[in-house]
């Protein structure tokens, strides 16, 4: 066991123990908008569906049911552009933390092979590639990447951490590249329903992919657009040659999501209203926070998109972490997503209106 431990880096949240209790010692109480972790109720007639589905004695299966199936092609198809999508182009997963960490370790990949990512990211796309003992590098522009080793390329837009949208022309390109050097591309599209001053755009789209799925596959989570981070509920989408192989793998190994959350996700999917309603929130709560920053002396990169403000007072992360702790707000350390990041923090919008306007009132 620790063989295996012992290839990952220091988990890093550990780390902003002392600044949270700094925060957390503010007469007024600790704003925390260091994880993006959901804090508003989940909507009613998906409670309602997990509340009808709790009688499920059975094991459910790896590919979950039939409604599910054609609930999420269905989606992919509606929200996405997505055309001619089948059950054999989809697979739900157990939260995506989970599939991203393990998926190159489930593609096969070992020594000798590269996984790719962005240069500021997810943590644990680099964690994911350390399991599997391949190799890992990060990218500015992934087509600039010597793809003789190169396996498996993750692209993530909208951003964790900054927030940034690749245009459509952009994702194309980056497509085409990756298929003529045969990488795998996996889109990290969990933000996609959160675009502020871009629209994003799924690898899924005609205009990217060419109508083919060849070679891609995109990545999608509820636990932002439905508030279902305690569910567990995500699902990939794309290349039939990838998905197919990997429902297998997950067969052997029981990764299935339990049969009240494919109920419930068949119910979340099936309804759009409450995605509006959620972002309307998140955009009420970022109008106030981003003008809070502004004013207090932060500039803000990027963050056209996602849940999190990219920002910076030219100092290291860690200085204005603390500065932030002292009155009583924990953010997240820009280097934490890489050292490219070093200067900035990650500030999220996941947190009470009421502590919303607390942290703008102490900015």
């Amino acid at each position: 066991m620790s063989a295996v431990s012992d290839r990952l880096p220091t988990f890093p949240w550990d780390k902003l123990e002392p600044y949270k209790k700094t925060a957390a010692a503010h007469p007024g109480g600790i704003v925390d908008l260091s994880v993006g972790t959901p804090v508003d109720p989940v909507p009613e007639l998906i409670q309602k569906a997990l509340v009808a589905a709790a009688d499920s004695p059975g094991y459910p299966t790896v590919w979950g049911t039939p409604e599910l199936r054609d609930a999420i092609t269905g989606w992919v198809e509606r929200r996405l552009g997505a055309r001619d999508v089948t059950h054999r182009h989809v697979l739900p997963v157990v939260g995506s933390k989970e599939l991203v960490a393990w998926l190159p370790t489930q593609l096969g990949l070992g020594p000798g092979d590269t996984v790719a990512y962005p240069r500021l990211a997810y943590p644990t796309y680099e964690v994911g590639a350390r399991l599997a003992r391949a190799d890992h590098v990060v990218y500015d522009d992934p087509t600039e990447l010597d793809p003789r080793k190169l396996k498996l390329l993750w692209l993530n837009s909208p951003s964790n951490p900054t927030g940034r949208v690749l245009a459509k022309e952009e994702l194309a390109r980056i497509v085409a590249w990756a298929r003529e050097h045969g990488a795998l591309v996996v889109s990290d599209e969990c933000y996609l329903e959160l675009g502020w001053e871009a629209d994003p755009v799924s690898v899924l789209h005609p205009d990217v992919c060419g109508g083919s799925y060849d070679g891609v596959v995109a990545v999608h989570s509820l636990s932002k657009r439905s508030n279902l981070a305690g569910y567990r509920a995500a699902f990939l989408a794309g290349d039939p040659a990838v998905l197919g192989p990997l429902l297998e793998i997950r067969k052997h190994g029981g990764m299935m999501t339990s049969a009240p959350t494919q109920a419930a996700v068949v119910a979340a999917l099936g309804d759009d209203a409450h995605v509006r309603e959620q972002r309307e929130r998140y955009a009420a709560r970022r109008t106030m926070v981003r003008k809070a920053l502004l004013k207090h002396g932060f500039r803000i990169e990027h963050s056209e998109a996602s849940l999190y403000l990219w920002a910076t007072r030219d100092e290291s992360c860690w200085q204005t972490v603390s500065h932030l702790a002292d009155l009583g707000i924990l953010v997240a350390p820009g280097d934490f997503y890489g050292a490219a990041g070093e200067k900035f923090v990650r500030v999220a919008l996941t947190a009470t209106d009421e502590r919303v306007a607390a942290a703008v009132e102490r900015l």
